[in-house]
């Protein structure tokens, strides 16, 4: 199958291109760099021995987007990873956010729509569900009131994407929302590597490990948790890239529209984070309480239990594994990829 890979130079998306070129896949990567490296794809093709297609443009401007589908013309799918994604900066820069995932997507489904492609894995997120009433979070819960514009843009998107296939039911759409992606390839040669300050916990731990920041602020030690600071569901990015492969092979069957919980079904605070990260790396990671972040909730981890009986798909990796894949990567890489 050949794939187009939205925002395919980033995080995830690396991973899951190396997940798809193993796998025999034929790859299409595009993405405007604004914040990934086309490093990280020169390491995927040397680590599967396969090469892909890197087209650098930003799916913001129809011109590009449409000219990536026409010198695509065996594409057959779509992994839709490109967005801006900082919770934080979503709150502060509303427009942004808005403007760019949007307008981003619905260039991109014009474009699919114009050259008969009707399938795709779009990269959502756990925040759709806004405070959940209880835990653990199944599909069908409701999608709450979002706690953030970055979030906002996930339900969105969701939307459009159902709309898409209630009005035409050749449209095969599954939404993957994803919990907390942390961990980085076994081999330390992909991980996650933000542009300046990163806004994710684990890259900020392993940067505060290897001496490129200073501390770790941990925002709010009073929420209602064992420890009182926030429990999130962690999956390791190696396992959310393998669940887009079985979603893949699911669109195969033709499933409509559909989403999919991607989580390990386990909840882990930052604190304990904090600590296994310690014991993985033989360094101290120096913190400080902070205030709240806005937009934060206290508790969200997943029931994944859908994606295994129906995408056969379950998270293998555990938290020690999140823990010494992060520290292998950001100790063989103290500065990432080099930008």
């Amino acid at each position: 199958m050949h794939v187009i890979v939205t925002g395919g130079a980033g995080y995830i998306g690396t991973h899951t291109c190396l997940e798809l070129l193993a796998s025999g896949h034929e790859v299409t990567v595009i993405d405007n760099l604004s914040n990934a490296s086309q490093e990280g794809l020169r390491r995927v093709e040397r680590l599967t021995g396969k090469s892909l297609r890197f087209i650098q443009a930003d799916l913001v401007d129809p011109v590009a987007t449409e000219k990536v589908f026409q010198e695509c013309p065996n594409a057959t799918a779509v992994i839709h990873f490109a967005g801006l994604k900082a919770v934080g900066e979503s709150s502060e820069k509303p427009l942004l956010y808005y403007h760019n995932n949007l307008t981003g997507t619905l260039n991109l489904c014009q474009a699919m729509q114009r050259h008969g492609i009707k399938n795709i894995v779009f990269s959502s997120s756990a925040t759709v569900y806004g405070d959940p009433a209880s835990v653990p979070i199944t599909e069908d819960f409701p999608l709450g009131i979002c706690t953030n514009p970055y979030a906002r843009t996930k339900a969105m998107i969701e939307d459009i994407l159902r709309d898409l296939h209630a009005a035409d039911s050749t449209w095969n759409v599954i939404l993957l929302r994803y919990f907390n992606p942390v961990g980085a390839h076994e081999s330390g040669e992909i991980g996650e590597d933000p542009n300046g300050i990163p806004n994710n916990l684990m890259p900020y731990i392993a940067q505060v490990a290897v001496g490129r920041l200073k501390q770790l602020s941990v925002f709010g030690n009073d929420y209602p948790t064992p420890d009182g600071t926030g429990v999130r569901d962690f999956i390791h990015v190696v396992d959310l890239a393998k669940g887009h492969l079985r979603a893949l092979e699911k669109l195969e069957q033709q499933p409509g529209a559909i989403a999919y919980n991607l989580g390990t079904g386990q909840g882990c605070s930052v604190l304990e984070i904090i600590h296994a990260f310690e014991k993985a790396s033989g360094k101290t990671v120096k913190f400080v309480i902070a205030p709240r972040r806005k937009g934060d909730i206290a508790c969200c981890y997943a029931d994944p239990s859908r994606a295994e009986k129906e995408l056969g798909w379950k998270a293998e990796r555990g938290i020690e594994a999140m823990c010494v894949d992060t520290w292998n990567w950001q100790s063989k890489n103290p500065k990432g990829y080099g930008r």
